[in-house]
């Protein structure tokens, strides 16, 4: 046979493709699967879950008027293929690379990105109210509005609130369940497919409507009992039930690498005049078509650069060990020591480090999904009884329970500890996943305890500190990435409550970090002290409660006084800056210069480079000390960035 001339070059938008035979199609889907997997070795990100939606994405958009229509990918981790089918081909290798393309949809973007994710279970829910904005306009035309959701997001209350609610309007929803992972499809194959496209046929609803019609003339009883049975039979057939019940036409499950079952029972979905939200049910691999990745789903999940022909990832050169890893090492040693200890995290096992835990005490660790919410209250429930629980949760997806954390855990005063990783700035992930707000949202509890280690050895000590808490709420917060690589202990000691210390004194200026900016902090006081100003340096460890002995004492004895953190303002400059107003501090002169993140979003980059764009390296230290003592400049100053 002659070699088949490429597709993908002719593809410069969706609507090349729209012509495409199935053959044509399928030739498409491999020759993108293989530009995603090249892509992929070259950047890092999510490889995995990308290729299981190869097909998906190229069926959807054959099939569907993109970007008229609506296509919403939940967490939007899965984008790759969609971002090269949508006019970013040119510049899909620069994928989290600094000014690159984001690792997730962005309406800012591409207006084929009609609503930005990289958090999940948001779909169904932007869905709605995009379908019902649309009805509310009388669109001549009514576009379709398709969300896609995995079923791991499937998980979390949300998808299930949205559902509810799109099934009680009957607006016009398709919502397409990428089942990858839980395994909840029956058998799939040409009797699944045949049904799946018999019963998403205009013929089929129609006469499901006629019927439905016909049974309103009969007694409300035998009408209600009617159409019961005909949801139920199609449940029992397709194993929809749950969807039906929550006011959603179910079709599948079908096979979401098979074109030639996609396709017709898409193109019925999409010609369909019927007036009620629909479920798609299709069943894919995660890695599909690359040996590696599917031997592998987790190690593929998301990747470093990598060889295409192994599959060997690339890996750094052997460092300090990361904070997570320190993490587990510690609440593995408190773990030993006391049996009440249990682990709780939602769906980040590995990215936690309690998969170490897990294997070291199976029944005392829990992970319930992408259910964050729950997660908190399910904790504080293990509180009331005596246990003493640690839940490990991103800072940024902490957010999603703070209701619970406020009315279930602080206005209860139990004693949770709150384990925040990947706090701060997060490297080519990006501002989605940034840690930034934990402190602000934080501070204002009553009775926490707040603690920002700044190494991981202190790190090992804040987790000890937390297990002897026990009489009210507490949280330490950690970043991403390797330690500075300090000596270790055995287990972690614990420290006096909201007590820091003083690491070096001397000068007009004193230097308060909170977290890992301290090794910043000494290496500004070096270089400020090679330059005629040593000054102070001490490491507040505490947030809350403040140690205010320290603050008083810094603030008596210099002219300056700068705080740092990795985070917004709000936090822990801000509780410095509140209680030196009411002590009269200011009044007496004190210069007050306190260092957060920018009130801006920080753009994927390189951690140093984040750092440096947001202003809080030892060189901005310097500018901003040797600013506040009045003096305009100083050889090798640098730029204040605007806050």
């Amino acid at each position: 046979m002659p070699p088949q001339t490429p597709l993908l070059d002719r593809v410069k938008y969706p609507a090349d493709l729209r012509n495409f035979s199935t053959d044509q199609l399928k030739q498409l889907a491999d020759e993108l699967r293989a530009e995603t997997i090249d892509t992929v070795s070259t950047t890092g990100g999510h490889l995995g879950s990308s290729l299981g939606v190869v097909e998906l994405t190229v069926a959807i958009h054959a099939v569907f008027e993109t970007p008229r229509d609506r296509l919403i990918w939940d967490v939007g981790h899965q984008c790759y293929p969609h971002k090269i089918l949508t006019g970013r081909r040119d510049r899909i290798r620069t994928l989290r690379q600094p000014g690159g393309l984001s690792g997730f949809t962005r309406r800012s973007e591409s207006e084929y990105d009609p609503f930005g994710a990289a958090h999940s279970s948001t779909s169904i829910s932007a869905g709605l109210g995009m379908a019902v904005a649309r009805d509310l306009k009388h669109e001549p035309d009514p576009r379709n509005v398709i969300a896609v959701i995995g079923d791991g997001s499937m998980s979390a209350g949300m998808a299930y609130e949205a559902m509810n609610n799109a099934g009680a309007m009957k607006s016009r929803l398709i919502v397409i369940l990428n089942d990858n992972d839980m395994s909840i499809a029956p058998p799939v194959g040409a009797m699944s497919a045949y049904l799946s496209k018999l019963i998403s046929s205009r013929s089929f609803m129609s006469l499901r409507d006629f019927a439905a019609k016909m049974a309103k003339r009969f007694p409300r009883t035998l009408e209600r009992t009617a159409r019961r049975a005909e949801e139920y039979a199609r449940g029992i057939l397709t194993g929809g039930t749950l969807f039906e019940e929550l006011g959603f036409y179910y079709v599948g499950p079908i096979d979401g690498h098979n074109l030639e079952h996609l396709l017709p029972v898409l193109r019925n979905l999409r010609d369909s005049e019927a007036a009620e939200p629909v479920l798609l049910h299709v069943v894919t691999q995660k890695g599909k078509g690359y040996a590696p990745a599917e031997a592998a789903a987790d190690k593929y999940h998301g990747v470093q650069k990598f060889n295409v022909v192994t599959g060997e990832q690339k890996k750094a050169p052997p460092g300090p060990p990361t904070y997570t890893n320190v993490f587990a090492k510690a609440l593995i040693a408190e773990a030993e020591a006391n049996p009440n200890i249990v682990a709780i995290t939602a769906a980040m096992s590995p990215g936690t480090g309690l998969d170490k835990f897990a294997a070291k005490f199976p029944t005392r660790m829990f992970d319930v999904g992408i259910a964050e919410q729950h997660a908190v209250t399910f904790a504080a429930g293990m509180a009331t009884e005596g246990l003493a629980p640690f839940c490990a949760i991103y800072s940024t997806f902490l957010q999603r329970g703070y209701d619970q954390l406020v009315h279930d855990v602080v206005l209860q005063n139990l004693p949770v500890r709150f384990a925040m990783d990947r706090a701060g700035l997060v490297g080519a992930d990006g501002a989605t996943h940034a840690g930034a707000y934990d402190l602000c949202f934080l501070g204002p509890m009553p009775n926490m305890v707040i603690m920002a280690p700044s190494d991981e050895a202190e790190l090992m000590h804040a987790v000890a500190t937390a297990a002897a808490i026990n009489d009210r709420p507490s949280a330490f917060r950690y970043p991403r990435g390797e330690g500075v690589g300090i000596e270790l202990p055995a287990r972690g000691t614990v420290w006096e409550i909201g007590k820091g210390r003083i690491l070096r004194e001397g000068g007009k200026i004193a230097i308060l970090a909170l977290g890992p900016r301290l090794a910043d902090a000494n290496t500004a006081a070096d270089e400020l002290a090679a330059r005629g100003f040593p000054c102070t340096v001490a490491d507040a460890r505490f947030m809350k409660p403040l140690d205010t002995a320290l603050i008083d004492q810094l603030a008596r004895h210099h002219e300056v006084l700068i705080t740092i953190e990795e985070a917004a303002a709000g936090g822990f400059g801000a509780a410095v800056a509140h209680h030196l107003a009411w002590t009269g501090a200011f009044d007496k002169g004190l210069k007050f210069r306190p260092m957060t993140l920018p009130d801006r979003l920080i753009d994927h980059n390189t951690p140093a480079a984040q750092l440096i764009d947001a202003g809080l390296t030892a060189s901005h230290i310097v500018t901003h000390a040797i600013s506040a003592l009045g003096i305009e400049s100083l050889h090798g100053a640098v730029a204040i960035p605007a806050q």
